[in-house]
């Protein structure tokens, strides 16, 4: 078979499918290009829902192409439209519309979920959760001056949440059950860092503090203190959505595997995106890469592997997130070592290095890009570096690259 020639399908019209499927045509793939997506608007990106969206009660969600752009580069567009089962054998997927498509290779990019709280279902105020543009447009009228905000878990999509609602006006209650802030990050300076801007902001930072149940006027704790609130956002986390690989034996408890094409155990199948779980060198295991640097380069790299070209992705996590004046920036394993701290911590402008037997295994900046472009290429290339010259402001760190 020519692989340029092969019928290709993409489940997951989110933006790891979507730039597969941009990928497929810019390698030259000539085959058809079906690309299908269970909600209803063409593919978008992520980071929007929780920054501009939020922020700006105007604004329109931005799409990646429109559905005449899409037509254009020859890739047909299913949206609103659920892959039921796979049909190895026949190599078919059978669609919630009752039609079936057929496919020589196929690419699995159904990222994830969010994760549910059960102690708040049935809750008299009503409880987001922000995953896709629905949600947001449901979330954005409740962000209004004077509302209490209450925000249970404080990793980054919570973070983002409470400082567009803090921006708007509202009162936020920030509740995470760790110790700290960003607790999935593992910086401690970060964690500090983030803990101070929301206060400072006026959020209530409640560490340590276990939802138990929700209450008439907010939410219950397990100490028995409550939170009032008129709006519950909930950001603990989210699962992969692997249903469909498991009908395959593919899926497992984090993601489905994949080496570093994108290849899956199962011939002629790939996965990309958010519910691919891959080997991170830096954190010595597998793991899903929940970010849009990953969802957008692995699913480009699946892509050109899915033609037949030698083409690889084995670059180190990193993300962004952008919170009040803050640029924060992280890449690799911050959690897995000691931090030598690169300017002042308690300012506006520092970066933290993450050193494990003298190799730099990730990194954190704050306001900082510059540091970060050559952090990301020190994670990336696995030098030994002296600990004493990553923490002099003044060290260039192209030096420590030579």
């Amino acid at each position: 078979m020519d692989l340029l020639e092969s019928r290709i399908v993409i489940v997951g019209a989110g933006q790891a499918g979507a730039r597969a499927a941009e990928a497929l045509r810019a390698a030259g793939h000539r085959g058809a290009v079906t690309l299908i997506g269970d909600e209803p608007h063409p593919p978008y990106e992520r980071p929007q829902l929780s920054k501009k969206m939020l922020l700006d009660q105007q604004a329109d969600a931005a799409f990646i192409r429109t559905t005449q752009e899409w037509s254009d580069l020859g890739v047909t567009l299913r949206t609103g439209t659920r892959v039921v089962t796979i049909d190895l054998g026949q190599r078919k997927l059978a669609l919630s519309g009752g039609d079936d498509v057929g496919f020589d290779r196929l690419l699995i990019a159904t990222g994830t979920r969010p994760r549910r709280l059960a102690a708040l279902e049935g809750a008299t105020i009503a409880v987001h959760y922000l995953r896709g543009i629905d949600d947001a447009l449901t979330l954005r009228p409740q962000l209004v001056e004077g509302h209490r905000v209450a925000l249970v878990g404080g990793g980054v999509i919570g973070l983002e949440v409470a400082a567009a609602a803090l921006s708007r006006g509202c009162k936020v209650t920030i509740i995470e059950r760790a110790d700290h802030l960003l607790p999935q990050i593992g910086s401690p300076s970060l964690s500090r860092f983030a803990h101070d801007m929301f206060v400072k902001r006026g959020a209530a930072v409640l560490c340590k503090a276990e939802l138990s149940d929700h209450h008439a006027s907010g939410l219950m704790l397990a100490d028995g203190r409550v939170v009032d609130a008129d709006v519950i956002v909930v950001g603990i986390g989210v699962e992969p959505a692997g249903e469909l690989a498991q009908q395959i034996g593919l899926a497992g408890v984090q993601g489905i595997r994949v080496d570093a094409r994108g290849a899956t155990e199962c011939d002629n199948i790939f996965a990309a995106g958010d519910v691919a779980e891959q080997w991170s060198a830096c954190h010595d295991r597998w793991l899903r890469l929940e970010n849009w640097a990953n969802a957008q380069n692995q699913a480009i790299a699946t892509a050109r592997a899915m033609v037949g070209l030698d083409s690889r992705y084995e670059a180190p996590s990193w993300f962004w997130s952008d919170q009040f004046d803050a640029n924060i920036q992280v890449v690799g394993h911050p959690a897995c070592a000691n931090e030598i701290i690169r300017g002042d911590a308690g300012s506006a402008r520092f970066s933290a290095i993450s050193v494990r037997d003298g190799e730099v295994v990730g990194a954190v900046s704050v306001n900082n890009a510059k540091d970060m472009a050559m952090l990301r290429r020190l994670v990336a290339s696995r030098k030994k570096v002296d600990p004493a010259a990553l923490a002099n402001p003044n060290f260039d760190l192209k030096r420590a690259l030579a």
